[in-house]
C-alpha cells in the first residue's frame, strides 16, 4: 500500500527548506506520495499549523501519515514524537501541533522519536523538519513500527482550549484562527450554538467581535450585501464572521483571542 504523507510547516516558499525536508524525505523512500497541507503557516504559530492541520486531514485516506514542522523549540529539550490513531499518524514535535486533530481521534500509540540510526547524519540543532522529522516519515511509509522509533511517551503536550461559556444568556468564546481571506473563524462550534440556544431561529442570534456586531446567521457568505458583515457556520463546523468581499478581521482590526459574544432568544 502507497502511504500518502502530507506536509504542513512554517517555512514559507521563498527558501530552499520545503524541497530539503522533501528531498530528505524521497531519499528513504523514493515513491512516497507527498501532499502539501500548506507551508506559509506564520512563523512560530504553533496554534494556527494546529487549526488548519486539523482541517485537512481527516479528508485524506485512512492510513496518510501527517508530517508537521512548526517548531520553534527546534534544538531545545521539546519531544520529537509519533502519535497514531485508528486511522492516522502524526509525526513533529511534541509542542501541541496535533493538539485539535487529535482531540478527534482515538490515540492508539505514542511514542518518543529517540532512534537516531533513523536520522540524518550530522543532524543540525536547527533543522529537525529535514534531519529528524522528514527521515522517520519515509521510514513509517514504509512500514517500520512506530515503536522502532524509541519509548512509549506517557503523555503528550497539548495546547489549552477555550471552551466556550454561556452566562446570563450569553454565549461567549475567543477567535481561534483568521483565515487568508480575513474571516474570523471563532472557538464556538454549531453543537455550541444548538445547545445554548435550543429552538432558536439563525436570525433570532446576534453575533459580535471586536467592533463587528451582525444580526442573524446565514448559510453562504454572499447573503448579504456587499461591504457587509455575515455570520455563518464554515466548512470546518465552527462560527465565523466575515465581510461580504472584503477581510473582516483587517477592517475592524480583529486579532486572534479576542472575545466573540452570541445572544439570542431561546426558542420553545
Amino acid at each position: 500500500m502507497v502511504r500518502i504523507i502530507t506536509v504542513t510547516t512554517d517555512f514559507g516558499q521563498k527558501d530552499s527548506y520545503v524541497g530539503a525536508l522533501k528531498g530528505a524525505l524521497l531519499s528513504v523512500n523514493p515513491n512516497a506520495v507527498i501532499v502539501d497541507i500548506c507551508n506559509d503557516i506564520s512563523p512560530g504559530a504553533i496554534q494556527e499549523a494546529a487549526f488548519i492541520l486539523s482541517g485537512a486531514y481527516a479528508s485524506f485516506p485512512p492510513g496518510s501519515i501527517h508530517l508537521g514542522v512548526v517548531d520553534p523549540g527546534v534544538g531545545s529539550g521539546r519531544r520529537a514524537i509519533i502519535v497514531e490513531t485508528a486511522k492516522h499518524t502524526f509525526v513533529g514535535p511534541d509542542n501541541g501541533l496535533f493538539s485539535f486533530a487529535l482531540s478527534r481521534e482515538s490515540i492508539v500509540k505514542r511514542v518518543n522519536i529517540t532512534k537516531s540510526g533513523y536520522f540524518n547524519n550530522p543532524v543540525s540543532p536547527t533543522f529537525h523538519g529535514r534531519d529528524i522529522f522528514a527521515p522517520v516519515a519515509g521510514h513509517l511509509s514504509l512500514g517500520v513500527e512506530a515503536e522502532a522509533f524509541g519509548t512509549v511517551a506517557d503523555s503528550i503536550v497539548t495546547l489549552p482550549v477555550s471552551l466556550p461559556l454561556f452566562k446570563g444568556g450569553e454565549l461567549s468564546g475567543t477567535v481561534i484562527h483568521i483565515d487568508g481571506f480575513g474571516n474570523i473563524i471563532t472557538s464556538i462550534k454549531e453543537p455550541d450554538m444548538l445547545l445554548y440556544f435550543p429552538g432558536a431561529q439563525a436570525s433570532q442570534l446576534t453575533v459580535e467581535t471586536g467592533s463587528v456586531k451582525v444580526k442573524g446567521l446565514s448559510a453562504t457568505y454572499s447573503d448579504t450585501k456587499e461591504g457587509s458583515g455575515v455570520a455563518l457556520i464554515g466548512s470546518s463546523g465552527y462560527l465565523e464572521v466575515a465581510l461580504n468581499g472584503g477581510s473582516c478581521a483587517a477592517s475592524f482590526n480583529v486579532k486572534v483571542g479576542e472575545k466573540v459574544r452570541v445572544t439570542g432568544e431561546r426558542g420553545e
